[in-house]
């Protein structure tokens, strides 16, 4: 049996990157964003730092998002990045030689050769060995639901980069689909709004910044505006215009309908004992696009079944990596949670 007094859980994100420890939770949350020295392709500055450099770098420096829609983009970078997480993370105390076993959470749909990045880059990050896991099962296990009992639970996870949905039943995922709409699809869907209404161009932090404040998926019967800054196309001078929930609800519906229509799609391939038990527990939501207004009772309206938002959305997915490394020899010989662990 393995001895994991080292073990580290880590939700690597499109857009946040969250390290668990075992016995001490979830001790880092940072943006997946790293700053590189174009010359040198030196790491300038990793997670926060370099979030705050978006849109203000001089030409030799570029900030860079590793990660694109649940997948490594940039392997490089990206190893390096999971290295200096894990360094600050397990911090000075921790000794040096000494190398930890990490379970790293992955999107249901990756394939084998993008699963084998990840391990990869975890190990090259120090990792001493590495086992991936499926975001899905991990959001059910931090969000507290049955996963190991012959109950129905019915899992959705909204990221930066995917949308996990899946049914979860005795251990493993009995159906399950993801799609790369979810968190950034929303900004992305606010800024071509913008520009397409108002001529005005935005940067990616102030869609998010718009999404997190006004952003809904239902027509408010009274609603909020926000004054926004931005470059206009037309002449190229710094403008400020103002923009309302309901405007963002109607930027925000092609994306939402996608969504939808993939949760209908999972909820049709659920065996029918499973598919009565979703109904009878509802669905959990989980992922930083639970926190979209009124998106769980637009999910509702639309499947007829009852929705709930965890606790703590955006911590569910580490909190369930992290605790999944109790049931590391469970989940290593389980091919339905993506667990395989590497031969290192």
């Amino acid at each position: 049996m393995l001895n994991f007094t080292q073990d580290i859980g880590i939700d690597l994100g499109t857009a946040n990157t969250l390290v668990y420890i075992k016995g001490k939770g979830i001790v880092l949350s940072e943006p997946t964003v790293v700053a590189v020295n174009n010359q040198t392709k030196d790491i300038v500055a990793v997670g926060k730092e370099a979030r705050d450099m978006i849109g203000r770098t001089p030409g030799s420096i570029s900030v860079v998002r590793p990660m694109a829609d649940g997948v490594i983009a940039d392997y490089d970078t990206t190893a390096a990045m999971m290295k200096y997480y894990i360094k600050k993370a397990r911090g000075k105390s921790w000794g040096f030689g000494s190398k930890p076993n990490v379970v790293t959470c992955v999107p249901s749909g990756i394939t084998k050769v993008e699963e084998r990045a990840v391990i990869d880059a975890t190990l090259q990050a120090g990792a001493k060995r590495a086992f991936p896991i499926a975001e899905p099962f991990a959001a059910a296990i931090g969000a507290g639901l049955p996963v190991w009992e012959p109950t129905g639970s019915m899992i959705i996870d909204i990221g930066g980069g995917t949308t996990e949905v899946a049914v979860i039943s005795l251990g493993g995922i009995v159906t399950s689909q993801s799609i790369r709409t979810a968190g950034n699809t929303f900004d992305r869907s606010i800024t071509q709004y913008i520009r397409q209404k108002y001529n005005v161009m935005i940067g990616d932090r102030t869609a998010e910044d718009i999404k997190m404040t006004i952003g809904t998926v239902k027509d408010p019967d009274e609603y909020e505006t926000m004054e926004i800054r931005g470059r206009n196309l037309i002449d190229g001078l710094p403008t400020t215009i103002s923009i309302n929930e309901v405007e963002i609800c109607h930027a925000l519906t092609e994306s939402v309908e996608h969504i939808i229509e993939m949760i209908k799609s999972t909820l049709e391939k659920t065996p029918p004992e499973l598919s009565a038990d979703v109904m009878n527990r509802g669905i959990v939501l989980t992922g930083g696009g639970a926190l979209l207004k009124n998106i769980d009772s637009k999910i509702s309206e639309t499947t007829l079944v009852p929705v709930f938002i965890t606790d703590d959305p955006l911590e569910s997915v580490a909190k369930g990596t992290g605790e999944s490394l109790q049931y590391i020899n469970k989940l290593k010989n389980n091919p339905n949670v993506s667990a395989r662990m590497s031969n290192v």
